[in-house]
């Protein structure tokens, strides 16, 4: 079969039945062109590169499930852009991250150092985490140490978003029961 006469719609068909073909087809077409869309998006060459990257993985690991409703071109510039509000939220994230613990350090008349070190403040969120009920301590872990979505999340644990965010919220509620807020805050920005 030649490939290159192929349509996009057929190559969609194809890829639902993971031919590798179809899918290395699909990549050529439109590599440069997302690439270039989400360059525009990014402004950085490396993080366009790993957009489009991270879309043409996610369309491979979830081939045999995938659902257009209009074309392919239209859903691959739909996902970088996707992508990219991801990238945008992480950032922002741990830009609040970053400007709430600068802000505690700044009101608190004693540094972290003089409380416990580093090391210690974080061994004790772990050892906290740890005794998190199961579900929950894996959803926490997924969020806050492999930095996934809370859709992300979902999906790989058959959960629903809702419940996602229920998990994470209840987590951090424990926590800041258990522990001060300056061992979360440091736990929470060493993940980044």
């Amino acid at each position: 079969m030649n490939y290159g006469h192929t349509t996009d719609s057929e190559l969609a068909s194809l890829l639902r039945q993971r031919d590798q073909e179809a899918f290395r087809e699909l990549f050529e077409r439109y590599k440069r062109v997302l690439y270039s869309f989400a360059k525009n998006m990014t402004h950085d060459i490396s993080e366009a590169e790993d957009l489009v990257q991270d879309v043409f993985i996610s369309l491979w690991e979830n081939a045999e499930r995938l659902e257009l409703k209009g074309t392919i071109s239209s859903y691959l510039y739909a996902a970088v852009r996707y992508k990219f509000l991801n990238l945008v939220a992480h950032k922002k994230i741990r830009s609040d991250y970053v400007s709430i613990f600068q802000k505690f350090i700044n009101e608190v008349d004693y540094s972290v150092d003089e409380y416990l070190n580093e090391k210690e403040l974080i061994n004790l969120v772990e050892k906290e985490v740890s005794k998190l009920p199961d579900k929950m301590r894996e959803v926490f872990e997924l969020s806050r140490n492999a930095g996934l979505s809370h859709r992300e999340i979902a999906g790989k644990l058959n959960l629903s978003e809702k419940t996602v965010k229920n998990h994470i919220n209840h987590a951090l509620k424990i926590l800041r029961g258990k522990l001060p807020l300056s061992a979360i805050l440091l736990y929470l920005l060493q993940s980044l």
